[in-house]
């Protein structure tokens, strides 16, 4: 073959591939009283949904079933914190793919809506923000604070080389992206929201329409003249209402709600919650008829695994691991009877000629023998090296993120009772004198205070604290963990501030849990343990660990943070995905902060999200 012939067919080679690499660009705009895709209009039908709540290997199983409900879009937080764990350390790999995870989305026919905060709430850890930002005591988070408008800078920027290259003006898929995250419910701060606006611009996102969501009784307080506007309501809510004032000034912009709540989030020691099926398909229905466009929050919840489970203001309220919410699609992925009916609505509403695509098979749900975890590392038997501190610190001083912090002194010798004062442990404490427990302090009792026997000198005081999840909305992500103020002893109407701490990290991580002396027992003592035990599989599916035998802490199944539990309820199970287990043996490994009523569990094929172990009252989640 002559070279001119060889080069000219290379050349058309080329321009062949690299045509069919890329997807056909598209165009979404804000138009008069619709959205419009390629110039036609079009309503937003948008599942919400979060990557880091789904195991990566059921991300398009997820996907496929919000498609085959009904949806045309994908609805996306991006999490700071899940992403930058440390400051100036990001990762965007494996489960932390968000770009693959809108890839896939795009390869199955779904637009993606892209909230990339800095603020996200999301019932999840300090509402999405980086729990280092709290190194810096006097930082003021969501506002013109210099430190943390450069950090949200540098983070924007990080999740721009990530996903601006997949907007829909450049052959992606995503074709809105908000800015900030109804920050009508924090402040009003105008300046703030625009730089925010700003920073994302810089970012990269420009080539698609930028919104912001709030609620109706608050929307206009931050609302910027060069921003999309949406509402964001639940069930049963009047929709004329909800969208009245916006009419009024803006009388040509399409109308979204952009978070329609399809059920609720679970509390420790509260009711489990749920929503009506019937109110949600009127809601969708009246929001169709109307061409107003809507994201279904949540459409599959999902889990919030490890420690990433945040916690309600004002009243400090830890929610559940399982974050089930009662959508359609439930926490491990399965068809409800509500998802049924949202489908059927749905399917009232497709384009002409189109029909929706068949319901993905669920993945097998397995039963699990019950096994003992008889391998034991008593937590006082197992600490770090201590760090030296004068004062009481909080965790975050400590360079600790997440897990539990011990805090150890010794105390002067006393012939009578004392008080014991702890301004304040957060978030659940347990105090011993030598090694023998004394007391147990819940903030969500309110609790700081503990009687002292008389006592020798040099009588050692620890202070276990186990953090659960920050604040994530309102002025309590300001949500410093550990011990945060001082410890005192009070006798004779005089405090005395106790010094000379040592102090003992314990964080979540797996290298660390496993890392423990591990002792055979069958009948250990209550205290703070690691128990680790094993079960073979012949064959793998999805299950739920019974903790009904357990009191509070931390599981770790094959190395993955499978979540917190609590037997206050109402959940007792915890969601074991079945991609991370593995034929053969598996292993689990649970701190126990309290002790078992006997170190043994069982994987059941059905959750328990509804058994509320205490009275109501005892846990009244009180006011911060």
């Amino acid at each position: 073959m002559k070279k001119p012939l060889l080069y000219l067919l290379i050349l058309l080679v080329t321009v062949f591939s690299t045509s069919c690499s890329q997807s056909p660009k598209e165009t979404f705009e804000i138009g008069n009283k619709a959205f419009l895709l390629n110039g036609k209009p079009f309503v937003v039908k948008a599942a919400e949904i979060h990557y880091p709540r789904i195991p990566k290997e059921y991300w398009e199983h997820r996907i496929k079933m919000c498609k085959a409900l009904g949806m045309n879009t994908i609805c996306l937080y991006v999490f700071w914190n899940f992403h930058e764990p440390e400051e100036g350390k990001y990762d965007f790999t494996g489960q932390k793919d968000i770009a693959a995870f809108c890839r896939l989305a795009q390869e199955n026919g779904m637009y993606v809506i892209v909230r990339p905060g800095p603020y996200v709430c999301a019932e999840w850890e300090m509402g999405g923000l980086p729990w280092w930002l709290l190194k810096k005591k006097d930082i003021k988070l969501r506002e013109q604070d210099p430190y943390y408008m450069e950090q949200v800078k540098l983070f924007m920027n990080e999740v721009g080389k990530q996903l601006t290259d997949l907007q829909i003006s450049k052959g992606g898929n995503i074709i809105m992206v908000q800015v900030e995250n109804e920050y009508g419910s924090f402040g009003i701060d105008k300046p703030y929201i625009a730089e925010i606006r700003d920073i994302v611009k810089q970012a990269g996102f420009t080539g698609v329409p930028l919104f912001q969501c709030d609620w109706n009784s608050n929307f206009e307080n931050n609302a910027l003249d060069d921003l999309l506007w949406t509402i964001n309501f639940g069930t049963g809510a009047n929709i004329d209402d909800q969208f009245k004032r916006l009419q009024e000034l803006r009388p040509d912009i399409p109308l979204m709600c952009s978070e329609f709540w399809s059920g609720w989030f679970d509390h420790w020691g509260a009711k489990h919650e749920t929503r009506s099926a019937e109110d949600l398909v009127k809601g969708m229905k009246e929001m169709l008829d109307r061409n107003i466009s809507f994201s279904l929050y949540m459409t599959h919840g999902g889990t919030s695994f490890g420690h990433w489970g945040g916690a309600n203001f004002p009243n400090f309220s830890p929610t559940c691991t399982s974050y089930d919410y009662d959508a359609p699609i439930n926490e491990s992925g399965k068809v409800t009877p509500k998802y049924f009916e949202v489908r059927n609505l749905l399917s009232n509403y497709l384009p002409e000629g189109e029909s929706l695509p068949e319901i993905p098979d669920s993945v097998p749900t397995i039963a699990i023998p019950s096994f003992k975890l008889d391998e034991v590392a008593i937590l006082f038997d197992n600490l770090p090296e201590p760090k030296i501190s004068e004062n009481i610190q909080s965790m975050e001083a400590f360079d600790q993120g997440w897990g539990s912090i011990l805090y150890r002194t010794t105390l002067p010798a006393s012939k009578e009772e004392q008080t014991l004062t702890i301004t304040e442990a957060h978030d659940w404490a347990q105090v011993f004198l030598d090694g023998k427990k004394l007391a147990t302090l819940s903030r969500l009792k309110g609790e700081g205070t503990v009687i002292l026997p008389p006592m020798k000198e040099g009588a050692q005081l620890d202070i276990l604290v186990e953090a659960m999840g920050r604040m994530n909305f309102g002025k309590g992500i300001y949500d410093w963990k550990g011990i945060t103020e001082k410890v005192e002893i009070q006798s004779d109407g005089a405090a005395t501030s106790l010094k000379n701490w040592k102090v003992y990290n314990i964080p979540v991580d797996y290298a660390f849990a496993k890392n423990k002396k591990f002792v055979k027992q069958d009948n250990p003592k209550k205290d703070p343990a690691y128990y680790r035990g094993t079960f073979t599989l012949d064959k793998t599916g999805d299950t739920f660990l019974n903790m009904t035998n357990w009191s509070k802490g931390m599981v770790w199944v094959n190395g993955y943070a499978i979540g917190r539990y609590w037997e206050i309820g109402p959940q007792q199970t915890l969601y074991v995905p079945g991609c991370w287990l593995k034929k053969g043996e598996n292993e689990v490994i649970i701190l126990d902060m309290a002790g078992s009523v006997q170190p043994q569990t069982e994987g059941l094929q059905q959750p328990i999200l509804d058994n509320l172990r205490v009275h109501g009252a005892a846990y009244a989640h009180r006011k911060v």
